[in-house]
């Protein structure tokens, strides 16, 4: 991905396991592994930052998603005078998430905002590397790289009625492809799912595999994640 992530995924306190004969994110290995309910993803520890590259990005982005909740505020209230069609768009996804409960409502947006952005590097946009687009600066372009997508998902499902405790964005590392990723993660009935921009089929935290979770972002801040025991177990088994 983006070269800040790749700095961020090589300073960070993680766990390592080998990647051979990896899979896809989201196919499982065979281990029979539930991960508890907690309150990150992934059963994982969190440690805030309060410092640093990656925290001074996205407070700078949750200011600007702090201006955007005011426009779409206005604009879901009054769709015939609202002069963004960005905001119009995204809208009209969240309209159909409302009309859905539970997994069907995380569904909807997940399918939603996957079809409505095209794959594009912040380099081939921007002209420079790793920009966090806000969602109405995405759905002006209808296109985007991971974080983009899981940037508008995390809006999107907080416009819908989803608690923003049940919501972060995750940033990983995707020892598959080599490079970190992003998405949404959501949970439900105490368990967590990812909304990923590659697959329209949302998985749990528990069955994603050959993936390193390094960062959690919420409305709070972010955090560095730590291993826990169970998930230090899990990597030395698939070596």
């Amino acid at each position: 991905m983006r070269a800040s992530l790749a700095v961020a995924a090589a300073v960070a306190v993680v766990w390592t396991g080998d990647p051979a004969g990896a899979g896809p994110i989201g196919q499982p290995l065979g281990l029979a592994t539930t991960i508890r309910a907690t309150a990150e993803p992934f059963g994982l520890i969190r440690v805030d930052l309060q410092t640093g590259s990656l925290a001074s990005k996205w407070a700078a982005l949750a200011r600007k998603l702090d201006d955007e909740r005011v426009q779409l505020a206005l604009c879901d209230g009054d769709r015939a005078h609202c002069v963004s069609p960005a905001a119009l768009s995204l809208l009209a996804i969240v309209d159909q998430g409302r009309l859905r409960t539970g997994r069907a409502r995380l569904g909807e947006i997940n399918r939603a905002i996957n079809l409505a952005i095209r794959p594009a590097s912040d380099l081939d946009q921007y002209g420079q590397m790793d920009v966090w687009a806000s969602p109405l600066a995405t759905f002006d372009r209808h296109a985007g790289d991971c974080e983009d997508y899981a940037i508008a998902k995390f809006v999107a499902l907080r416009l819908a009625g989803i608690d923003a405790d049940d919501l972060r964005i995750v940033i990983l590392r995707d020892i598959v492809r080599g490079e970190d990723h992003a998405v949404a993660a959501a949970r439900l009935d105490g368990h967590w799912l990812l909304l990923d921009n590659q697959r329209m089929a949302m998985i749990e935290d528990a069955d994603a595999q050959r993936i390193h979770p390094l960062f959690v972002l919420d409305e709070t801040g972010i955090g560095r994640f730590q291993p826990a025991p169970l998930l230090a177990e899990m990597a030395g088994l698939t070596r």
